[in-house]
């Protein structure tokens, strides 16, 4: 449990919709007003979604009653007819009750040729056992069919069994938890998981299909000090296909349904088209029970609030009656409910208590030989025309030392420079790419600062970049690099291209002198504090107070410093970082902050916005692909996927004009594109 500010917030949070019963309710009024709306040539689309959307679901049903009454005909037909397209569908769902329009979602969800996994996903693992109850009963009125017989023809596998376990609803809701059991729990998923080798799947259905919420959050945690690892990185580890996106979806539902409906409904709009049933069905299911909670995880997990998101991504009635259900814009407001709260809180807890196995893409290459690899190399570049596949092959196949031991054997044996070879030899973004793999590391580094800051402009996003995510050894090498490459130290281009705040900051972070090793609790508590009343001083204070301490505490007194944060001040240092700061100053410090929440998330979020819109940012694309390659770029890769639904491997394909080459090398290596396909 967790007090903040004075709230005291229970495990389950507080739950506010946005929908609510209107007062003086007149149904036969009402009734009456949207007959009016429908009759003679067209219709009032304004006045039927003003009322429909004022009005609770109770309310609508007794206006469905009173319209049979007053004029003999049914309102869900009349407005079938009289609306089209998205609208009526929304507006026609809006008038069903939950439980008759959850059974519809199930029904188009299995009927036909194919099946909405995710759409079974999403309804089976958000209710509870009440509304689990009343689905069922609605489903069997409304189309004379057994849900259950319906979801296990169409399902198959561990998937239909967790579905099925689900559908029962069973889960237990007392409230009471057993501290004996929760260990026991915990130490079971572990040992049907993590500790040995295959899963038993039937463990994760019995203990997560039937645990009390309260019960399982407590277990997330003691597993998490076993594991050393949240319960979802597990289960991404362990699980595969629907069954894992299900698992997730549960495990998410446990820790918070708002976050997990935020999520939802970010995916749904995000990118090219809107998946309309699904935002449709969201924004309809939770508009009286916790909206204003999933408005505040919007805008705590993304840089937008769920009502511009909506303004941007629909039109015309539709966007009206949604931005009525949405009920209001969260951008300029200031504290948090108290469910998001609880949840920045706990985000900030899980991401101090995880410890996340980095994973890279490019391994040292069995059975190597550099004097081979040189003799190959010179082969695909002597005579007439290049073969570019040979040397994507070689260069994406080997580990950045062993492409240093090729480097030496190249001219050892042939007198040349293979870097020189390979610049005259290659072209446009194949050059930058492979010529930033033979770099080493620091001088990679060195060269993507120095690009940043030459010529007219400035590449702020890429000083920041490299900056706020390098440790302090590979920011001395970097230096060292970039004084043998240009004469002149790091520090003092810095200086001379940037100038302010901003310059200050960078200033700091190029010293490499961050403090290292774990979390001072009494510290960061202090630490916490300073920050938060440094938000009320004026905008030069704050920003030399934020320095102070994001630029030179470890990542691991950070994260609990953000932590409390949220208790001093109810809000989280990410919307005040944006709200309260700007320009290059603001990007820096949400740049520090992002990457000591999660580093891969980060560096994901980097890779999206240099391929989406119009024209690729490559340069950004490049730096980040070979410097997270040796590091955790499988890591990045699994945060895409989960962000943004399609796999980093195919986005490069389809957002980019990179030929295929290049796109299986910015990937990892052709030695693991399964995994690319895969992830």
């Amino acid at each position: 449990m967790l007090v903040l500010k004075g709230i005291f917030v229970p495990p389950g949070g507080m739950f506010l919709g946005t929908i609510t019963d209107a007062p003086d309710f007149n149904p036969s009024a009402d009734a009456e007003t949207l007959y009016n709306a429908m009759k003679g040539i067209g219709s009032d689309k304004e006045a039927i979604l003003d009322l429909v959307t004022s009005r609770s679901n109770a309310q609508r049903q007794e206006i469905i009653a009173a319209y049979k009454c007053s004029f003999g005909k049914d309102l869900i037909d009349d407005l079938k007819y009289e609306l089209t397209g998205k609208f009526e569908r929304l507006i026609v769902s809006l008038m069903r009750t939950p439980p008759y329009h959850d059974a519809k979602e199930i029904h188009d969800a299995v009927k036909g040729a194919g099946t909405n996994e995710k759409c079974l996903i999403e309804i089976l693992a958000s209710r509870n056992s009440k509304q689990m109850h009343d689905m069922v009963a609605a489903y069997k009125d409304a189309y004379g069919r057994d849900m259950e017989e319906d979801i296990i023809t169409d399902t198959s596998g561990h998937f239909k069994k967790m579905l099925i376990v689900l559908l029962q609803g069973t889960r237990d809701e007392s409230g009471v938890v057993d501290a004996d059991l929760v260990e026991q729990d915990a130490k079971d998923l572990y040992a049907a998981g993590e500790e040995q080798w295959g899963t038993d799947e039937a463990k994760f259905i019995m203990i997560l299909g039937n645990r009390s919420v309260t019960h399982l959050r407590m277990v997330f945690d003691a597993y998490e000090k076993i594991a050393e690892m949240s319960i979802e990185d597990s289960i991404k580890n362990e699980l595969s296909g629907d069954f894992e996106r299900l698992m997730l979806a549960v495990a998410q539902c446990i820790r918070s349904v708002p976050m997990f409906f935020a999520k939802r409904l970010y995916k749904s709009m995000k990118g090219l088209g809107t998946a309309d049933n699904t935002l449709i069905r969201i924004m309809i299911s939770r508009s009286e029970t916790d909206m204003l909670d999933i408005r505040e995880c919007f805008r705590l997990q993304y840089e937008k609030s769920l009502y511009n998101m909506i303004v941007d991504d629909t039109s015309g009635d539709y966007k009206r009656t949604l931005l009525n259900l949405c009920g209001g814009d969260d951008d300029l407001a200031g504290e948090f409910f108290p469910e998001a709260a609880q949840m920045a809180y706990k985000m900030w807890e899980l991401s101090a208590m995880t410890k996340v196995q980095l994973r890279p893409t490019v391994r040292p290459a069995p059975n190597f030989d550099p004097a081979a690899d040189a003799q190959a190399l010179r082969k695909a570049m002597k005579g007439f025309g290049t073969d570019e596949d040979a040397i994507i092959d070689i260069v994406a196949r080997r580990s950045n030392a062993q492409r240093q031991e090729i480097r030496q054997s190249f001219k050892s044996l042939l007198g040349r420079d293979l870097i020189k070879d390979l610049k005259s030899e290659l072209s446009k973004n194949l050059e930058r790419l492979i010529i930033g793999l033979m770099l080493t590391p620091a001088e990679f580094d060195a060269k993507m600062m120095q690009k940043a800051m030459e010529g007219a402009g400035t590449d702020e996003h890429a000083l920041i970049e490299i900056l706020a995510t390098r440790s302090n050894e590979q920011i001395h090498a970097m230096n060292a690099a970039y004084r043998n490459a240009y004469k002149k130290s790091l520090e003092e281009a810095i200086q001379s291209d940037t100038s302010g705040h901003f310059c200050r900051i960078l200033v700091s972070l190029v010293q490499g002198a961050r403090e290292e090793g774990p979390a001072d609790l009494e510290r960061a508590d202090a630490d916490a504090q300073e920050l938060a009343n440094a938000c009320n001083a004026d905008s030069d204070d704050m920003e030399m107070k934020f320095m102070s301490i994001l630029c030179t505490r470890s990542f691991s007194h950070l994260r609990k410093v953000f932590q409390e944060f949220v208790r001093y001040t109810n809000k989280d240092i990410e919307q005040i970082i944006k709200k309260e700061m700007s320009g290059d100053v603001k990007n820096a410090f949400y740049a520090i902050v992002r990457s000591v929440k999660n580093q891969p998330s980060y560096f994901a979020d980097r890779l999206y916005k240099a391929m989406k819109g119009l024209g690729t940012d490559d340069r950004a694309l490049i730096r980040i692909m070979v410097s997270r390659c040796e590091i955790d770029l499988f890591n990045i890769r699994k945060e895409f996927k989960e962000t943004h639904d399609v796999s980093l491997h195919e986005f490069i394909q389809v957002e980019t004009m990179i030929d295929g080459g290049v796109s299986i090398a910015l990937c990892g290596g052709l030695w693991v594109s399964d995994y690319c396909t895969a992830v």
